[in-house]
């Protein structure tokens, strides 16, 4: 157990594991799915914050078509770049090379939004509820800030099946982001709160200016210096986070991470220094 006086955050991620999503009741009046299906893939960034799985579930697909999008800073309309499939969903896929597509999910609220294959940056800016899975990797911010915004995303799950860019889960206030590859760099920079877990490499700069929250590394993470060593145990918590990640969302998490022995580093200590780090160190 974490040293009298140390900050446990026991409570807080067992909070999020079971306040996690669930999928959405059926309501006879609305289809399945709605997809969304990449027919003109776009030359510049595509900003497409208009698809949100909560934004579109009073939507046909007509409407959906027609909902605003920007092209190189140009306005134009969803359907110039996606056959819609569907509509009046709050469960909601998109497919195809989304590189060049950014701000998916961005304040999205509730409901399950799927991506098939790869996403550009600001997947899931500033969200505060519902589930983001990415069959792929996810550009720069995924789960942060608006720009000059003191908080990223305030509540939800991202899950990203891949590599994440720089600075995901920045400034983030509430929710977990899962990541079974590697992050970039500033992974959970200035968090306030919330579950980062990164199952590959960290990134350089990981928790730098962490207030709260944690950040669950169980492959090589670069600690900065302002992080100071608690203690060593096997944190039940985590265990509780890995088991629904596996269980409820398909991600694959060896029971070397959920019954695993972890580091314990209290920071940042340049901060409020009630957040952790988490190391996984071997069974």
């Amino acid at each position: 157990m974490p040293p009298r006086g140390q900050h446990d955050h026991g409570s807080e991620l067992r909070r999020e594991a079971r306040a996690a999503s669930l999928p959405p009741a059926e309501d006879p009046g609305v289809s399945d799915a709605i997809t969304l299906s990449l027919a003109e893939r776009p030359v510049h960034t595509l900003v497409a914050d208009c698809i949100a799985a909560d934004r579109l579930a009073g939507l046909d697909a007509k409407q959906i078509a027609e909902l605003p999008v920007l092209h190189g800073g140009r306005p134009e309309t969803l359907g110039a770049f996606f056959k819609v499939r569907g509509g009046r969903s709050s469960i909601v896929r998109v497919e195809g090379d989304l590189a060049r597509v950014a701000a998916i999910g961005a304040g999205m609220a509730g409901g399950e939004l799927t991506i098939d294959g790869s996403v550009g940056r600001d997947l899931g800016l500033a969200m505060s509820g519902g589930r983001i899975d990415v069959r792929g990797s996810a550009g720069d911010n995924a789960g942060g800030a608006r720009p000059g915004a003191a908080r990223g995303m305030t509540g939800g799950e991202i899950i990203v099946r891949g590599n994440v860019g720089d600075e995901a889960g920045a400034r983030m206030r509430r929710g977990t982001i899962a990541v079974t590859g590697d992050g970039g760099r500033g992974t959970g920079v200035g968090m306030i709160a919330g579950t980062v877990v990164v199952f590959g490499t960290a990134g350089p700069g990981a928790g730098r200016f962490l207030k709260r929250g944690s950040i669950v590394a169980l492959g090589p993470i670069d600690r900065p210096g302002t992080f100071r060593y608690a203690c060593t145990y096997r944190p039940p918590h985590v265990g509780l986070l890995l088991r629904y990640l596996r269980g409820r969302a398909d991600v694959p998490v060896a029971d070397r991470y959920v019954a695993g022995k972890y580091e314990r580093h209290s920071g940042d200590l340049a901060e409020l220094g009630k957040g952790e780090i988490l190391k996984w160190v071997g069974e």
